[in-house]
């Protein structure tokens, strides 16, 4: 592997590290949904059942993943629906900058709109042409290879558009609002101006 690869101050641990705040939800198809809300250009909410969003076009993408906790997992296969797709059927108001995206048990990340618009970034259904594992975010995750994995919120269930930007579960505890890797943005204490919301 090249080093260029390997952001600063990260390493690659032995099999597969699994972290996670908190238990591991119960998948039920029947109730499942997935909801885009917000500052929608409509005005309005867009829902998908489980059959209506494990119909939609998949496509595959190789990243690497960089834990916050200093590990890194290089050259993981995932697939999923991209984001793309969710834009298109359910489109933001013009002014929309932010996304919150919105997991079970009320878990929250946010992200810039370039960050889940970046190629790379995936809703993920698979891993390794496996359906995700339950601790692993089955049934669906967000993956953002090129952030820390804190941002690759598993188990989501909606994404809010925001006119203005607002710290998700982690950013609210003191985790840097960007996560860059490259730049090693861990904490928000690291923050520059505009960086975060005032």
């Amino acid at each position: 592997m090249e080093p260029s690869r390997l952001p600063p101050g990260q390493y690659i641990p032995r099999g597969r590290p699994v972290i996670h705040y908190g238990r591991v939800p119960q998948f039920r198809p029947a109730s499942w949904d997935f909801r885009v809300f917000g500052a929608t250009a409509s005005g309005e909410e867009h829902r998908f059942t489980w059959p209506e969003f494990e119909g939609l076009p998949r496509t595959s993408v190789l990243a690497d993943f960089h834990c916050v906790t200093k590990f890194s997992i290089m050259g993981n296969e995932w697939r999923g629906v991209s984001p793309a797709t969710i834009i298109q059927a359910a489109p933001p108001d013009p002014g929309v900058r932010h996304v919150m995206i919105w997991a079970e048990y009320g878990y929250s990340a946010n992200l810039r709109m370039s960050d889940l618009t970046a190629p790379g970034t995936l809703f993920a259904m698979e891993l390794e042409d496996k359906p995700l594992s339950p601790e692993r975010g089955f049934p669906l995750r967000v993956v953002v290879p090129h952030l820390y994995a804190w941002k690759s919120v598993k188990w989501v269930r909606a994404v809010e558009y925001l006119l203005e930007d607002r710290r998700g579960f982690w950013e609210e505890r003191g985790y840097h609002n960007v996560a860059d890797p490259w730049r090693e943005q861990r904490y928000s204490y690291q923050e520059q101006p505009g960086e975060g919301p005032p």
